[in-house]
């Protein structure tokens, strides 16, 4: 992984997720090259001391710092566009996880293993084991293939929520009355956590998400 990534954002398990990696490396090269140019020309202009009262106007000069950013905005745009189009792509093939948000856990369903609705509530600092994470695990972990495509469908019973599992590049509101969807490809077994994402309330910070996936096989056991 690239530097910025190290330093910014968790490692991808999603196709989605790494190309948010891509355009995130793609735009700090835009970034920092215009910081330093700015830098450079600031620089060399406080530096020196010739000035002209005489040039009123530089017309070949306006039009390449015109068009020069105009380009380097489609240079921007474009793979911006890209990444919106892969995020709206949805699979009618895969597995359905159902999230609903609630002040201050979460209820999952899986309906294609006919599996009742199950809440997931933060594992409390005094009732961790060795190597869990505070304020991340839960005592229900709902379980996905890796390898297959999920749906996860989220919603709200209260309040808005916001349903962030970073790895995978997923980040949707939970709204009352309002179904939103998106899809994730887990390339590969583990646990990943997440966090609710919208301001909930008092305990917004005690709602973590946890997933966990495993092979097709031990899933569908």
């Amino acid at each position: 992984m690239s530097l910025w990534g190290q330093l910014n954002l968790m490692d991808p398990v999603s196709p989605i997720q790494a190309e948010m990696l891509m355009f995130h490396d793609h735009a700090m090269i835009l970034l920092i090259g215009i910081f330093t140019l700015v830098v450079l020309l600031g620089s060399k202009f406080y530096m020196n001391k010739y000035s002209s009262r005489m040039m009123h106007e530089a017309q070949l000069l306006e039009i390449f710092w015109t068009i020069i950013p105009a380009l380097l905005l489609i240079w921007l745009a474009l793979p911006s566009l890209r990444l919106l189009y892969l995020l709206d792509e949805h699979n009618n093939d895969g597995v359905v996880l159902k999230a609903t948000g609630h002040q201050w856990y979460w209820s999952y369903e899986v309906p294609i293993l006919n599996m009742n609705s199950f809440d997931s509530y933060m594992v409390q600092t005094d009732s961790l084991n060795l190597g869990d994470y505070r304020l991340l695990e839960v005592d229900n972990r709902p379980m996905i293939p890796y390898g297959v495509t999920t749906s996860v469908i989220t919603t709200s019973a209260d309040v808005i929520h916001a349903w962030a599992l970073p790895s995978m590049g997923v980040k949707m509101d939970s709204v009352p009355g309002r179904l939103n969807s998106m899809d994730m490809y887990a390339q590969l077994p583990g646990v990943f956590y997440g966090q609710c994402s919208e301001i909930c309330g008092a305990n917004h910070s005690f709602m973590p998400i946890v997933i966990e996936a495993i092979s097709l096989n031990d899933f569908i056991n």
